[in-house]
């Protein structure tokens, strides 16, 4: 018996030393040395503060600032402890009622675009209740509103959302998207020089 614990015991202890700890140092240091922004979170610093991340959404409902994708996380919006959707289907009046609360919403902000119809992620919530991002046309249908909000030249904020609408990844992956919190942010600089 006692010649089947040795081996065991040391087998054990050279898997926990690679497993737990080389192996974790050693990615760790390369994701530092190679990837270290999104090692560490992909953080957006803003006057020598860190004011977010470009993964994870924040609450925008000021006028003056263009709204992200509605947030199904509780206790609180965008909170990255409690990532889920709302599991709402078509058919749930519950759905319904967020849509006509984010109209309503949008409709006390003025300025909706007429005749034009209110992209979907403007309307519901996001599968994470985290999303960062919105469509371009999301962010089109809300120049006119922050643009009088902000007292600034519409032609201004939207040149600024061209300049902060991404493409598609290797132009092939996903679709176009702006991060809310950078063209935010964006929006704070111009208006202030």
């Amino acid at each position: 018996m006692k010649s089947l614990f040795r081996p065991m015991l040391v087998i054990f202890a050279v898997l926990t030393a690679f497993t737990g700890l080389a192996y974790p140092a050693v990615m760790t240091a390369f994701g530092q040395a190679v990837f270290r922004d999104k090692a560490n979170g992909s953080l957006i610093g803003h006057d020598g503060k860190v004011v977010g991340s470009r993964l994870i959404g924040q609450q925008f409902d000021a006028p003056q600032y263009f709204w992200g994708r509605l947030s199904a996380t509780t206790p609180m919006p965008y909170n990255a402890q409690g990532s889920s959707g709302s599991n709402l289907g078509p058919i749930n009046p519950a759905l319904a009622d967020e849509v006509k609360g984010r109209l309503d919403a949008l409709k006390a902000a003025g300025h909706m675009p007429a005749g034009t119809a209110v992209p979907v992620d403007l309307v519901t919530s996001s599968g994470s209740g985290l999303d960062p991002e919105i469509s371009p046309a999301a962010a089109a249908y809300q120049i006119e509103r922050v643009a009088a909000a902000r007292k600034m030249n519409a032609n201004d904020v939207a040149a600024l959302v061209d300049r902060y609408t991404r493409g598609r990844q290797f132009g092939l992956f996903g679709e176009a998207r702006v991060n809310v919190l950078e063209l935010n942010l964006a929006l704070d600089e111009a208006e202030h020089r």
